[in-house]
């Protein structure tokens, strides 16, 4: 009795590894043949970003000459004459550093794309250094919607991607229109959702089908 118990979980057993090998595949990838992040159909930001973002920066860097010129002919600082001047110099070579970076701005803003698939969400940026990043859909834990005052003046939204077990966010969209914003994060959280239901169905009804 004892023998014919022990050769059917023998059995059973040579069975359940016979499967686990039949599934089991290690073959060759092609390189070439794999897809090309750079050969994505990456989307463009709003137009009213690059723009928003120059004229705030110009407008930061005007006020910064208003105000040295102000300090400059009033006198208003304690300071001997000599010392109001090199301030002055001071404050002028600060506001021509803040309009090459509101040039360099410009041309870095055109320079950010997003790409939206079934699976993944990408993101490339970078003037000099390029950078994509993509985060797959099924590992972004959470994703949010931000709007600063400046945004919310001119119709415009950032998202913010969280990856699963990460406190910061992976990285962060800006220069969304509200509506396009607002598509992507329901598009990402349903079929999210949608994708982890798939998921746990294969892996329930395999794990039914290995302790058969």
């Amino acid at each position: 009795m004892s023998t014919n118990i022990s050769s059917k979980n023998t059995m059973k057993a040579t069975d359940h590894h016979n499967r686990n090998t039949d599934s089991f595949t290690n073959t060759l990838v092609n390189i070439v043949d794999l897809p090309q992040l750079q050969q994505l159909n990456f989307e463009n930001l709003s137009a009213k970003y690059a723009l928003t973002r120059l004229f705030t920066h110009l407008l930061m860097t005007l006020l910064i000459i208003i105000i040295a010129f102000i300090f400059q002919h009033f006198s208003l600082l304690p300071f001997p004459k000599d010392v109001h001047h090199n301030i002055f110099i001071g404050i002028l070579i600060l506001s021509a550093l803040s309009l090459l970076l509101s040039i360099y701005l410009w041309f870095s803003d055109h320079h950010k794309h997003y790409a939206l698939r079934e699976q993944d969400l990408s993101y490339a940026s970078g003037l000099i250094f390029k950078k994509i990043v993509t985060q797959p859909i099924l590992r972004i834990q959470h994703i949010e919607l931000k709007r600063g005052p400046i945004e919310r003046k001119v119709g415009l939204a950032s998202l913010q991607v969280f990856s699963a077990g990460g406190a910061l966010h992976t990285f962060e969209i800006s220069g969304l229109t509200l509506a396009i914003a607002e598509s992507i994060r329901q598009y990402i959280l349903q079929h999210k959702d949608m994708t982890l239901s798939k998921k746990n169905i294969v892996e329930s009804s395999q794990s039914e089908s290995n302790n058969d």
